[in-house]
């Protein structure tokens, strides 16, 4: 089960963060409460197309070679 924020404009759900699925979900929606007129959104702050979130952090993020590897200190639990 996840769970996700979302916005309702009256006809459609906006998410407010990425959604973790990619297969057909059955959903319960749940209405909290009403977003005041002046209050910020993340959508509104983040004009992101769903093509660029794909590969976002391309290059920020690397694995070590040896990561696989075992750790010297944890071998003596590992026999």
């Amino acid at each position: 089960m996840y769970a996700i924020k979302a916005i309702y404009d009256g006809v459609d759900f906006k998410p407010i963060q990425p959604i973790p699925v990619k297969e057909n979900y059955e959903v319960i929606i749940t209405f909290i409460e009403p977003i005041k007129k002046d209050e910020k959104t993340i959508n509104d702050s983040v004009k992101l197309p769903r093509s660029a979130i794909k590969g976002l952090l391309k290059d920020k993020v690397w694995m070590s070679d040896d990561f696989n590897e075992p750790i010297e200190e944890m071998k003596e639990y590992m026999e």
